[in-house]
């Protein structure tokens, strides 16, 4: 098993927390040049990679390029429809949108559209290409306090660095208001995921 990232100090991070597992390796490399050898893996992983990058054609030129035949790619991440979902109990991140909705626009801009994803797939040479939806349970809080605590420290919420410290406080509170009398709270997010065939 290889990991690849193109940060060291992720790189660094992940082979201290993975020192148990000697079969896993890491080193850096892109989404475009990660720097395997050519059909080496049968299998290939992109999780939340994909709306970072503003070339999907050679990313999945690479992912063709290093995968044996039959090999299977699978990737997941966020469709503007899986965001634009309405806040609730469980789906914390659509009120973030609610009450900004200047977050969804940008958030709508930086995620792939399915048939897009689907297309670029096809366009490498995959073949037998499936999606489906699948919730994932992000965190679960034992109470709303810890829930607003994450919120206020954006950590692993990207999108919050667009907001400033005032606007910030002023989803918090949107957000207690919302989420009135609820004690634990089990926070979900909702993926698709692309599977497709090197044939």
């Amino acid at each position: 098993m290889t990991g690849v990232d193109f940060s060291r100090a992720m790189i660094e991070e992940a082979r201290a927390s993975s020192s148990d597992y000697k079969q896993i390796n890491f080193q850096v490399g892109t989404a475009y040049d990660t720097t395997l050898k050519n059909s080496s893996f049968d299998f290939l992983l992109e999780r939340a990679l994909i709306h970072h990058l503003e070339d999907l054609p050679s990313c999945f030129a690479e992912a063709f390029r290093i995968l044996r035949n039959q090999g299977t790619i699978l990737i997941q991440d966020r469709a503007p429809s899986d965001c634009l979902l309405e806040g609730s109990y469980d789906h914390i991140r659509g009120y973030f949108f609610s009450q900004f909705p200047h977050l969804a626009e940008l958030e709508v801009k930086r995620r792939y559209p399915s048939d897009i994803v689907v297309r670029e797939l096809k366009e490498a040479g995959f073949t037998d290409i499936q999606e489906v939806k699948r919730w994932e349970i992000r965190k679960t809080y034992p109470s709303k306090e810890e829930l607003l605590a994450d919120i206020r420290s954006r950590h692993g919420r990207s999108i919050l660095h667009e907001l400033d410290d005032i606007e910030l406080e002023q989803l918090i509170d949107f957000i207690d208001v919302e989420l009135n009398g609820e004690t634990t709270i089990v926070e979900k997010d909702r993926w698709t995921i692309w599977k497709a065939l090197k044939c």
